[in-house]
């Protein structure tokens, strides 16, 4: 069998990952991959569950990702689809919390690898490219000024919402402690290529990761 291909899109929160991943996915015609919506349906059961010690509950998840006929993944734990309640502000602390716990990270790590395995994937987190995915054919460390993330992030939760102070809080405190967790902090890979999408819309920054896809192919390929 042939290596599949892969993506690999890591940074920090509100950069567009998810925007980015799905775009080039549905271009390329590869499974997207979101790995931080496995962190955040544990933590939608660990606050179901009013849970507290983690890797003690490990063993009796079962987590799930399928996907649409549109390609979106969808999220389930225990038989139980949670995708509707990913995104919000206190599931996100929830689980940029729980990432930081080892046992929680080498629960998810097989189970990761083995979609990459199985398909050509562009996939998408905080460690990818530096450990998930370490041999990806392309790495790409996704990021933009905190101010234009946490706008972002503003208008994805209120529409025609200009930047909240709340969410440029909340994108500090996730920041600080994805890249000083001790295991698999957030960090740029050595062959990771910077994309900063400060000043480029969606398409254009699509367009640029596109680019860069093509000439990875023609390396691989000589």
């Amino acid at each position: 069998m042939n290596k599949k291909l892969s993506i690999a899109i890591d940074g920090p929160a509100g950069a567009g990952k998810t925007t980015q991943a799905k775009a080039l996915a549905k271009a390329l015609g590869y499974v997207y991959v979101d790995t931080g919506a496995m962190y955040r349906a544990l933590a939608v059961y660990m606050q179901d569950e009013e849970l507290k010690d983690v890797p003690e509950i490990l063993p009796e998840v079962n987590l799930q990702s399928t996907w649409d006929e549109k390609g979106n993944q969808r999220m389930s734990i225990n038989g139980v689809d949670v995708t509707d309640r990913l995104r919000t502000p206190e599931i996100s602390r929830l689980a940029s919390d729980i990432s930081a716990i080892p046992e929680v990270r080498d629960f998810l790590l097989e189970t990761q690898r083995e979609i990459a395995r199985e398909n050509n994937v562009v996939m998408e987190g905080r460690d990818i490219g530096t450990v998930i995915l370490p041999d990806a054919t392309l790495k790409v460390f996704l990021t933009a000024s905190l101010d234009e993330r946490a706008w972002r992030r503003s208008r994805q939760l209120e529409p025609g919402t200009y930047l909240l102070p709340s969410v440029k809080k909340d994108i500090e405190r996730r920041d600080r402690n994805d890249s000083s967790r001790d295991a698999a902090p957030l960090a740029q890979a050595e062959d990771a290529i910077l994309v900063d999408c400060t000043h480029m819309n969606i398409k254009e920054t699509t367009q640029a990761v596109l680019r860069l896809w093509d000439e990875a192919l023609a390396r691989k390929a000589d």
